[in-house]
């Protein structure tokens, strides 16, 4: 049954899967992603359908969703229950959207344990299956959301077309209703000033690049998400095959970047991340895009070996940990900009303490 958010609080205790900065190319892919899109048959799309068909929708995805063995010790909320800080918490941790959160109606969102699978209900769609796993990992993630899907079709009618393939409220999600993406962290690029060319180049091979929380945010603390812009016409294995291959072209970029900069620039770059380093362990009060910015550069250092007590799974623990509706968990109570930038900073310095021992 849905709760009211008060189980949230254990996400802050367990930590997320795709946080463990473990994997292939860990230091530099943070996650991988793979969503599908699916539609009932039958039911109109969400936002079309009425107040009593929304509520129909719901009913049945939320007792399907329980018999699947991934999901039967998963956390289900109802997104309309929730106060506005667990719905941005939720949205901090990348489970669930910008537009879960709006406006009212059936929705609702089932995590598995260690935030491995999030599913979405009547978001844009009737279903948004969603599976996460740290680094460059996207044929694993495509395997187990391919067998939760299969699972799902087998008890569940969804709008297909022989033609078209899966129906989606979104045209540009026809198709196979899939969008695959990972999270690269790519402060050398950024530095040495390469990082437009590449984006330019994205572009133009169909590569959607976003910020750290996806649509609609641009990049900070050099974080980027690569997406597939084409869901139409092409099987799953080729647009996973073709964004894996542009990524491990973008890593080695970055990689070569970050050995230049230790051979030419050493003295700069240790400079830099001593300096950043030396900020977030000492500073009082800090505010959000400061934060990102500097703890890119600490982790930059964690993964050249300049920091070499730090760990990055704390130091990607912290880019979540940092974010406004956490800090406001954490604490228990609403915060004001002021009082957030304070208990941040307090927060930065015990886990960076910690981290050092």
């Amino acid at each position: 049954m849905a709760n009211n958010g008060t189980d949230l609080n254990r996400f802050l205790l367990e930590g997320s899967e795709w946080l463990k900065g473990t994997g292939e190319k860990a230091n530099i892919v943070i996650s991988s992603r793979i969503r599908l899109a699916r539609n009932l048959k039958d039911f109109s799309f969400p936002q079309w359908a009425d107040k009593e068909e929304q509520k129909e929708i719901f009913s049945l995805l939320e007792f399907t969703l329980f018999q699947i063995s991934y999901l039967k010790k998963g956390i289900f909320v109802g997104i309309d229950d929730l106060s506005a800080i667990n719905k941005q918490f939720l949205l901090e941790r990348h489970l669930i959207s910008r537009e879960q959160t709006k406006g009212k109606g059936s929705k609702a969102v089932l995590v598995s344990e260690k935030e491995i699978i999030s599913i979405m209900i009547n978001e844009e769609d009737h279903l948004r299956l969603q599976v996460f796993q740290s680094g460059l990992s996207l044929k694993e993630v495509w395997k187990l959301i391919d067998n939760l899907d299969n699972q799902l079709e087998q008890k569940l009618d969804y709008a297909f077309s022989p033609q078209w393939g899966y129906l989606t409220a979104c045209p540009t999600n026809v198709g196979t209703g899939m969008r695959a993406s990972l999270m690269l962290h790519l402060p050398a690029l950024v530095m040495s000033k390469q990082i437009g060319n590449i984006l330019q180049t994205l572009s133009k091979l169909g590569i959607v690049v976003r910020g750290f929380y996806g649509e609609g945010t641009e990049a900070s603390g050099n974080f980027f998400q690569l997406s597939n812009q084409i869901t139409l016409g092409r099987r799953e294995e080729e647009i996973i095959d073709n964004l894996e291959r542009v990524a491990r072209q973008i890593v080695s970029y970055e990689e070569k970047r970050r050995e230049f900069l230790l051979k030419q620039n050493r003295e700069i770059l240790y400079n830099q991340v001593w300096r950043a380093y030396g900020l977030l362990k000492n500073s009082y009060f800090i505010n959000s895009e400061e934060t990102m910015n500097l703890l890119s550069m600490v982790r930059l250092g964690v993964d050249l070996g300049i920091l070499k007590n730090a760990k990055r799974e704390k130091i990607n623990e912290l880019f979540l940990l940092t974010q406004p509706a956490h800090l406001q968990k954490i604490e228990g109570r609403k915060l004001n900009a002021y009082q957030r930038d304070v208990k941040r900073a307090e927060l930065i310095r015990s886990r960076l303490k910690e981290s050092g021992k």
